[in-house]
């Protein structure tokens, strides 16, 4: 049902680099570029993930209880991602861990503060 989901950002360069590396860690590569945004995928007929700078020209500003979820394989991966994301300048909003009876997941915050969670599902 998803397509793609947008994250904003102030600093085009600096958003591609990181998610550039961050969504290596999943295999994603680049399926669109503009003067505006980046869109990566791991497919062509997969949702894809990117990050623009805003059509009406103003600031990007972080949604207050908005966040992306990137789907990972298994709790290492999930792991990866959590700590890609922090070694790359991102803030940490969760330490990765089990939460639930079957959902393991971890959370930061992008270079301009966009909130994104890594999960996976285990068996319980």
């Amino acid at each position: 049902m998803i397509g793609y989901t947008c994250v904003g950002t102030n600093d085009l360069d600096k958003a591609v680099a990181f998610y550039s590396d961050l969504l290596g860690v999943l295999g994603a590569k680049a399926f669109f570029k503009s003067e505006r945004g980046v869109g990566w995928g791991t497919a062509p007929d997969k949702p894809m993930f990117s990050v623009m700078k805003p059509f009406d020209g103003q600031a990007a500003t972080v949604s207050n209880g908005a966040m992306v979820a990137l789907s990972a394989a298994n709790p290492e991966q999930v792991q990866a991602l959590h700590a890609k994301a922090l070694a790359l300048g991102g803030q940490d909003e969760g330490q990765p861990g089990p939460r639930g009876a079957n959902f393991y997941g971890a959370y930061f915050r992008d270079l301009d503060g966009n909130k994104l969670a890594a999960f996976c599902m285990v068996k319980g």
